[in-house]
């Protein structure tokens, strides 16, 4: 899930690039290692996308995945 973080906690692990922070947690970083991470405009459409080397399968709403 991705939310916005006011205050990460300490054992959050934290990806910088171009002052951008992305905080994961540390049950998580496994399932996300190597995912690129794209901000996308479509159209009137816009939001990031995940492109997971990891990914095995995927719902349809693009919610959840399986590795």
């Amino acid at each position: 899930m991705l939310e916005y973080v006011d205050s990460p906690a300490p054992e959050d692990q934290c990806v910088e690039c171009l002052d951008c922070k992305v905080f994961i947690d540390p049950k998580s970083c496994a399932y996300v290692q190597g995912t690129e991470i794209d901000f996308v405009r479509n159209g009137l459409n816009e939001g990031f996308e995940f492109r997971n080397p990891n990914e095995r399968d995927r719902c349809g709403c693009g919610e959840s995945f399986r590795v």
